[in-house]
């Protein structure tokens, strides 16, 4: 295990133990918000399955088999150290822990129920696909724009979307910091108003703390009152937890969420400032 990455577990053991000391399990109990009270109480610890989810899933464990072979491409993450992986090393690796890409599934259902129309979605870190497919099968309306920066990952996740019948899924390809802001711009101007924003914006790319703030306000230009941005790994190392408090006090961030896999930020003035430290 090359050190850098050691040095990682180690740090990632640490910032789980703390959570488990300081983290709350009260389904819900004290968030004053009835909104977020929702989000939590009826979504977070919601048991029930959906029938799609299965056959995500079954994607999940061929991935988790395939020695097929990718090239993989690195734009300065420095997380690639060889550029020939097997497809189930990459599943292994990189791919969202189910619980939480069905806990995005459900935010993402209540949302466009909410909304009563498609959800705009960004993603970026498209991998092989699995989290993407969760986000887009909550409703063929929603439109998801998914980046990935390797053309034979994201080859393979086009297939795995069209095996699972997925038609409203966007992947561009290439260094995110080169396709990110235009496409943003175009998602905007592409709707009636020409203004819209993202109603829930997933990062998931390069684990370093500049990257993350250079991803997060390309993307904050787009949000809205009732938008959600979720960033995965806030916990990867001593750096990510920098961007995650950075973030987190943001003039115009109202609340966030540390679930210890995920920090997740709502923009609401409504919301009362302050971070939600809870046990998922």
């Amino acid at each position: 295990m090359p050190l850098a990455q050691g040095t990682h577990h180690l740090y990632r053991l640490g910032a789980y133990l703390k959570h488990g000391l300081t983290a709350w399990n009260t389904g819900g109990e004290g968030i004053h918000s009835p909104y977020l009270f929702y989000l939590v109480r009826m979504l977070m610890y919601d048991s029930h399955r959906y029938y799609v989810w299965d056959e995500i899933e079954s994607i999940r464990r061929k991935m988790l088999t395939s020695r097929d072979v990718l090239h993989v491409s690195d734009y300065g993450t420095g997380r690639v150290r060889n550029p020939e992986r097997r497809v189930c090393d990459i599943a292994r690796t990189s791919l969202e822990k189910a619980k939480n890409a069905q806990l995005l599934f459900r935010w993402v259902n209540f949302l466009g129920s909410r909304k009563g129309e498609g959800l705009r979605i960004v993603e970026l870190g498209t991998s092989l696909g699995i989290t993407t497919a969760y986000l887009a099968a909550a409703s063929p309306k929603n439109e998801v724009t998914t980046f990935e920066g390797s053309n034979e990952v994201a080859e393979t996740a086009r297939k795995n979307w069209s095996e699972l019948g997925l038609h409203n899924i966007r992947c561009i390809e290439g260094d995110i910091d080169t396709t990110l802001e235009d496409t943003l711009y175009n998602i905007a101007r592409a709707t009636p108003e020409g203004k819209g924003g993202i109603d829930l914006a997933f990062i998931d790319a390069n684990h370093t703390k500049e990257a993350t703030l250079r991803y997060w306000r390309a993307l904050s230009l787009y949000r809205h009152k009732k938008s959600i941005f979720v960033l995965d790994d806030i916990h990867h190392s001593r750096e990510m937890e920098s961007a995650w408090r950075t973030i987190a006090h943001e003039e115009y961030v109202s609340t966030t969420m540390d679930l210890f896999d995920m920090g997740v930020v709502f923009f609401d003035p409504d919301y009362l400032h302050r971070n939600y430290r809870l046990r998922f």
